[in-house]
């Protein structure tokens, strides 16, 4: 069976996206925080990953491959979370600055997240036989959106929530654009190998941590100081 024309157009689409916020990320990285180029830099690479998911759940509905479906779903929220905390700060306050949209975002991929991990366990036929990996981003997808409930609930108590939280979700999203690649690139010589999924999680959310445990230490004595004055 032959792909249509628009699905091959939008295969066309899907990489030209991956491959633009593959490569964009590293200039958002680089450049100054809180910049005009970062800012400019890191709208690409969200705007990029919004195109790389939808395409991606489209494709997978027309052949269908849920795996690809549900995991679209969870990657690119990461990146929700992270672009959407940015206006969000003054949550600190207390103010309320959760709209509908977040909630609904949240709810659509902790659902979506739980199912993946529910096929992975039980029926991993239904996910391409990936069992393994669908039962570990299915669990990220549901830690991911169950600690945005959260914080939609409870009041930060850092005032630098946001940006722990839009680096995690940016290089979140960033994960699964080198998971994509790596599948892409390195799995056919593995002969489809499973853990070539995980590997860059594995990689990944250690590097996130260590990255937001120094961030941590980077504001804390600034607002140590700021109290005492």
């Amino acid at each position: 069976m032959h792909d249509p024309l628009w699905m091959k157009a939008l295969l066309v689409v899907h990489v030209a996206a991956g491959a633009s916020a593959f490569a964009l990320a590293p200039l958002a990285l680089i450049t100054a925080k809180g910049g005009k180029a970062h800012r400019r830099w890191g709208k690409f690479y969200f705007w990029a990953m919004a195109v790389v998911a939808v395409t991606a759940m489209v494709m997978a509905i027309y052949r269908p491959v849920l795996f690809l479906g549900l995991v679209a779903i969870f990657s690119f929220y990461s990146a929700f979370t992270g672009y959407r905390v940015l206006g969000q700060k003054a949550a600190y306050k207390g103010e309320k600055t959760v709209t509908n949209l977040d909630w609904f975002a949240a709810g659509f991929t902790f659902v979506s997240s739980a199912l993946l991990a529910l096929f992975g366990a039980l029926k991993p036929e239904l996910v391409q036989n990936l069992g393994i990996p669908a039962m570990v981003f299915g669990g990220i997808g549901m830690w991911i959106a169950g600690t945005m409930v959260w914080r939609f609930t409870h009041r930060p108590k850092e005032k630098m929530f946001w940006w722990y939280a839009h680096i995690a979700g940016m290089l979140g999203s960033y994960i699964a654009a080198w998971t994509a690649f790596s599948v892409v690139t390195i799995g056919p010589l593995l002969h489809g190998a499973w853990w070539i999924w995980i590997v860059p999680t594995g990689i990944g959310v250690p590097a996130i941590l260590m990255t937001k445990a120094y961030y941590q230490k980077k504001f804390t004595p600034r607002q140590v100081t700021r109290a005492a004055s």
